[in-house]
């Protein structure tokens, strides 16, 4: 089981009374010095097990907390690290080290439990773990079983899609006891034996041709919807914008479908984790935050297809006597009827125009975080492309796994588009360097068929280098995703979908321009990322979910 490791020069055995609530599952161990934790975490590697946390004390005998911190980063980087702070240090300690804690050189600084119960300390505790967990560790129960020969780009695909859904999931071998399990379940019901396999919780196994099948197989599809039934709102994309929408739309007695083209979260979902997001402190994962927002929309009666990208729009109309008819959203798998509409399908990362790049996606080259994939870089070199924060945050994620990480980036230095807190945990982090005024121009495979090698091309004076290379991760660009859009919805000229008084005057209704967040077409609205103008970040798009609903509102009973 997983390794605990408490190091406190006189209290250890306090510690490890609090920590008796963890010994069913975690390996918990003490250390009286820094010295001494780095042997325990480098016994507990070496006979094969894994350390998930470390909890200190504010001072150790032997060396500052922060240095150890950096050894026990080199010897376990994928372990959490806590400050359990004495009540009698806790203040004075804090001014002196909480400046660490914001360029990542720990995760948590927490008062040491004076008495029984102290849930407030346990749940930071439960949370790290979790995070852990979810990013780290091989989960011990699984939601979703998947059986394949190799981990080829469709299974990669479909753990991505999981994991981003907050679905616990395995890969297992054919010839493993839970692989010929699956095996005899999928033969039993007449299948034919192909790869890969999903079972499902209800033990319901099927071939996975597509990312898609596995989505359509758990969650359903829009035709499930009554042909004959038009809901209040739909709202295509289920990043943080759609996610605000549908949360306050449903709370609010609108009938809500989302329909959403990949995973919920959107972008964000593929974060490793959002420091700078009101109300957590301690930070939280982009899928966690996804799917808490997911769950509280489906406690107010939100219906949510994930798989389903829509294919194309047709407006709705007003009739003779004035009665506005449905919008239509058309997938391929069924069509949604709809009085309002919010755009929030949010942007996708723009494609890499180099050679050799584009047919080696899901073998190593990946669009986005991928933090599935961030597992299968122990030990190689990683190159990141971008220099915003969803690439900043990917490279911290990375190194945790990955020999050493190269952030490229065509700008000189980060600052001009990343945040201060991101760029100070990179300065401090030893395996990520920062190559400035530079591009990947082409890329290639190595002897195994996947990435093995990119050539990165100096923007300054054209040099080109080549350079071993197992995983690319690109974060370049945002192109609006909105290709299904008609043209009656106005957009820039770099695609992204004008509202309000951004909408140029000879489209206007009468002499007003449309509502702040209101599209040119009555009835459809557009929040988050793809709209115009807005700010390309988290919390701005929660809010424009938010606030588009009370303009839906109006719009569906103009007394209002």
């Amino acid at each position: 089981m997983p390794a605990i490791i408490l190091v406190s020069e006189t209290r250890c055995p306090e510690l490890a009374d609090e920590f008796g609530r963890y010994t069913r599952d975690y390996d918990v161990q003490t250390a009286t010095s820094a010295h001494e934790a780095k042997a325990v975490a480098k016994r507990v590697i070496a006979d094969g097990g894994q350390v998930a946390m470390f909890v200190t004390e504010s001072r150790l005998p032997d060396a500052e907390v922060l240095e150890a911190f950096h050894w026990w980063r080199g010897t376990v980087p994928t372990a959490r690290r806590v400050i359990a702070a004495h009540v009698s240090m806790f203040r004075e300690d804090a001014e002196r080290l909480r400046g660490g804690m914001a360029k990542g050189k720990y995760d948590a600084y927490l008062l040491m439990p004076r008495g029984a119960r102290d849930e407030e300390f346990h749940t930071a505790i439960c949370e790290l773990l979790s995070d852990w967990g979810s990013t780290v560790a091989e989960p011990e129960v699984v939601a979703v079983a998947i059986v394949s020969p190799v981990e080829d780009a469709l299974t990669l695909g479909i753990r991505d899609y999981l994991d981003r859904m907050g679905m616990p999931n395995r890969v297992y071998a054919p010839d493993s006891d839970k692989g010929r399990y699956v095996i005899e379940l999928h033969a039993a019901e007449g299948g034919e034996p192909d790869y890969p396999l999903v079972m499902d919780l209800g033990k319901r196994v099927g071939v996975a041709r597509s990312v898609r099948d596995v989505a359509m197989r758990i969650y359903g599809q829009p035709a499930d919807i009554d042909v004959d039934t038009v809901v209040d709102v739909a709202i295509v994309g289920a990043g943080p914008a759609g996610l605000a929408a549908a949360v306050y739309a449903s709370s609010e007695g609108l009938s809500t479908v989302v329909l959403e083209s990949e995973a919920i979260g959107g972008q964000a979902g593929t974060s490793s984790m959002i420091r700078n997001y009101l109300g957590f402190p301690r930070g939280i994962s982009g899928m966690r935050l996804a799917q808490r927002a997911r769950n509280q929309a489906i406690r107010f009666g939100t219906r949510f297809f994930t798989g389903w990208p829509v294919t194309s729009f047709e407006p709705g109309s007003v009739d003779d006597d004035g009665v506005p008819t449905p919008h239509v959203l058309c997938t391929e798998g069924g069509d949604v009827r709809a009085r309002s509409v919010v755009v929030s399908a949010g942007v996708k990362y723009r494609r890499l125009d180099a050679p050799g790049i584009e047919r080696l996606v899901g073998l190593g080259v990946h669009y986005g975080s991928a933090m599935t994939a961030a597992r299968e870089m122990e030990g190689y070199d990683v190159i990141v492309v971008g220099g915003g924060n969803s690439a900043g945050q990917a490279a911290i994620h990375l190194a945790r796994f990955a020999r050493s990480v190269t952030i490229v980036v065509r700008r000189e230095k980060l600052a001009d588009t990343m945040s201060s807190y991101l760029i100070g945990e990179i300065e401090y982090n030893p395996r990520i360097s920062v190559q400035g005024c530079s591009e990947v121009v082409e890329g290639g495979p190595g002897e195994d068929g996947r990435l093995g090698w990119v050539t990165v091309r100096d923007t300054r004076d054209g040099t080109e280098t080549r350079r071993d290379c197992r995983g690319l991760f690109l974060l370049i660009g945002a192109a609006p995703y909105c290709d299904w859009l008609p043209d009656a919805v106005a957009r820039d000229e770099r695609g992204f979908v004008l509202t309000g008084r951004d909408v140029p005057q000879d489209r206007w209704r009468g002499d007003l321009p449309p509502e702040s967040l209101e599209t040119t077409v009555p009835g459809v609205f557009a929040a988050g990322d793809i709209r115009a103008g807005s700010m390309k970040r988290v919390a701005a798009a929660s809010g424009e979910g938010a606030s588009v609903v009370s303009l839906v509102h109006a719009w569906l009973d103009p007394t209002r």
